[in-house]
């Protein structure tokens, strides 16, 4: 028996220092060639891809991970085998899923949702190390930028309340959109709107309406059809603008209304993602072609007429990023957190300074 766990301990000191080992390398190679690509510039780059070498030790780690779950010692195992992305993705194909519509609720407690827009989804709360299934007809869930209003559509009703699971402010019957998946759900600060992303349209919505703002009704096309790809928006944190757009539309700013002030042409191939500063001085824009892209900001005190013409430079933007396709973000103090197609998260400050950078292998979203 001595015999045995001298053997298994052995044996799991050597998968360590292999996976340790080789991980350091890659990521080491890794680290420097994104170094050179963003000091000489990516077409300058003649070397070869950095490869992760570690994928024959894939099953005995999750098989170590899973005893250190049934043993309640995942810190050390954490710390004995920091993550990767690339040696995992066989487990990632087989058994990953979408985690969406994250929101923190306090302390070390979120909610979040399963699933895409178009699958069944199931929403979980996250809190410490507990999670607890919530109710299974919740559609999806939403918070406003401030003041902690949370938005929770359950079939053809969106309701509004102060604070997680708090007092209702107000319920919205959609009639619509009522059969599309959301997959962005924005409630106002005071509760009494929503802004509801869906690939079938953006709506507006209050107590009194379902407005359909993006894209543009066209009248005179009878075979006019409402369904986006890469569908996208935001509300400002004062809530004075609405930021929309699609792959085929550039960024259209409307105020509270759904009434058009401004337009943001895509500086690469298609509008993508859009965010405002946390003083709500910067609008940023970003678009995108395959996995990469261009994030711009202008000014928000300018935007009552603006028109930037998409894939022309101008004084009337700054270049914030160069190479990300955004997929999800947030404004902290004087800078921006922004995830992208790759797998990285940029720490971006509102004149394009990088603070720092983080790979975590695969696109992140909300």
């Amino acid at each position: 028996m001595k015999f045995n766990l001298f053997k298994k301990k052995n044996n799991q000191k050597g998968i360590q220092d292999e996976w340790n080992t080789k991980g350091e390398k890659y990521a080491t190679k890794v680290n420097e060639m994104v170094e050179f690509g963003e000091r000489n510039g990516w077409e300058n780059w003649k070397g070869k891809e950095p490869e992760d070498k570690r994928d024959h030790l894939a099953d005995k780690v999750i098989e170590l991970l899973k005893r250190a779950n049934s043993e309640n010692n995942v810190n050390e195992f954490r710390q004995n085998f920091p993550p990767a992305h690339t040696p995992l993705i066989k487990f990632f194909e087989e058994k990953g899923q979408s985690i969406d519509q994250i929101h923190f609720i306090e302390n070390e407690k979120i909610v979040f949702l399963t699933g895409t827009a178009y699958q069944k989804r199931q929403t979980y709360i996250l809190n410490g190390e507990e999670v607890i299934k919530l109710d299974e007809s919740i559609d999806s869930i939403g918070k406003s930028k401030r003041d902690n209003v949370f938005a929770i559509q359950i079939g053809n009703k969106i309701t509004t309340t102060k604070g997680w699971q708090g007092e209702i402010i107000s319920e919205f019957e959609i009639v619509e959109s009522k059969e599309i998946g959301i997959n962005q759900l924005f409630p106002f600060n005071d509760g009494l709107k929503v802004l509801s992303i869906t690939s079938e349209g953006i709506y507006l919505i209050s107590k009194y309406e379902e407005k359909m703002i993006h894209p543009i009704l066209d009248l005179e096309d009878d075979e006019w059809d409402s369904y986006m790809s890469m569908e996208n928006g935001t509300i400002s944190n004062n809530n004075r603008f609405i930021v929309v757009g699609d792959q085929d539309s550039d960024h259209r700013v409307l105020d509270i209304n759904g009434i058009q002030i401004a337009e943001i042409g895509p500086q690469s191939s298609y509008s993508h993602f859009c965010l405002f500063s946390d003083d709500d001085s910067q609008l940023i824009s970003n678009s995108c072609h395959f996995y990469n892209g261009v994030t711009i900001g202008v000014q928000a005190n300018k935007l009552n007429g603006l028109k930037v013409e998409a894939y022309e430079e101008s004084e009337l933007y700054d270049v914030i990023e160069d190479g990300m396709r955004v997929y999800c973000g947030i404004a902290v103090d004087d800078y921006y957190i922004l995830g992208d197609a790759y797998g990285y998260i940029k720490a971006i400050d509102t004149i394009g300074k990088l603070k720092w950078r983080h790979f975590l292998g695969s696109t992140i979203s909300y």
